[in-house]
């Protein structure tokens, strides 16, 4: 049986990991980091500072694992995206038996940027361990991207007594905005999916890095300001190498709302 706990911890910052994930992470035999290749290295070196800070047991030990690529030549997304966590859950079930093999403890964590619940894979790749060994699975929530980006404008996400969309970049530029949303929160987007509605009346509070030192924002009328936003983000991604944002929008809602073109 293995004693398996996701730790949520937050979007890069210190003070987002909480007092329950600290308390976990020292429970904890084996701790495993994944390594997103070398662009993303700075992200496992978050991880692994959030290990030196908040795990005191000296029985707790930390170890890494490389993830595979996604497959670009699979043409349908979905099947794409599962081939691809089949690949990550064998990677998983390897470093895990590998640390059984050294006598190493039953209880195992992964560390989660922002929350397990939201537009994450980590439960999902989680169940395909079941199939191959007994599974005890606990989840600790952590502070999600949108709270942070919520936190950093100090706006609420939500409007009086009305609905919150969540979706991706993906779906914003395939179906347009929301039929009946007032306010649409855009994650997983790959760089200007808000170029695909009709900007007339929406407001958008953007941000990069959200949570962490190299925090970036922008907000304003999306007409004025989603230049702005397109060449700060290629900008940050220039100097990083990666860039992780997400952004809120918020108009009342309209009987047409299809994609430009």
């Amino acid at each position: 049986m293995i004693d398996l706990t996701l730790i949520g911890i937050g979007t890069g910052n210190l003070d987002h990991v909480t007092l329950q994930a600290i308390k976990a992470m020292n429970t904890a035999d084996l701790i495993l980091i994944p390594l997103k290749g070398e662009d993303k290295s700075d992200l496992a070196g978050l991880r692994q500072q959030i290990f030196r800070t908040c795990v005191t047991n000296p029985a707790t030990r930390i170890d890494s694992f490389d993830l595979p690529e996604r497959d670009p030549g699979t043409p349908d997304y979905l099947r794409r995206v599962n081939d691809w966590h089949d690949q990550i859950a064998a990677v998983w079930h390897t470093a895990i038996e590998r640390h059984l093999a050294q006598g190493g403890g039953p209880k195992v964590a992964f560390l989660v940027w922002g929350d397990p619940s939201l537009y994450d894979s980590t439960l999902r790749i989680a169940e395909r361990l079941s199939g191959q060994r007994a599974l005890h699975l606990h989840v600790i929530p952590g502070i999600t991207a949108i709270q942070a980006l919520c936190a950093a404008h100090a706006i609420p996400l939500n409007d009086l007594a009305a609905p919150v969309t969540i979706t991706t970049g993906r779906q914003l530029r395939e179906s347009g905005w929301p039929p009946g949303a007032e306010t649409v929160v855009v994650m997983l987007d790959n760089g200007g999916a808000f170029g695909a509605i009709d900007p007339e009346g929406v407001s958008i509070w953007w941000g990069a890095y959200v949570g962490m030192d190299r925090q970036v924002l922008v907000s304003g009328p999306l007409e004025a300001v989603a230049g702005q936003i397109s060449e700060t983000r290629a900008r940050i991604r220039s100097e990083h190498g990666w860039v992780m944002d997400i952004y809120l929008m918020r108009r009342k809602s309209r009987q047409s709302d299809f994609p430009k073109g």
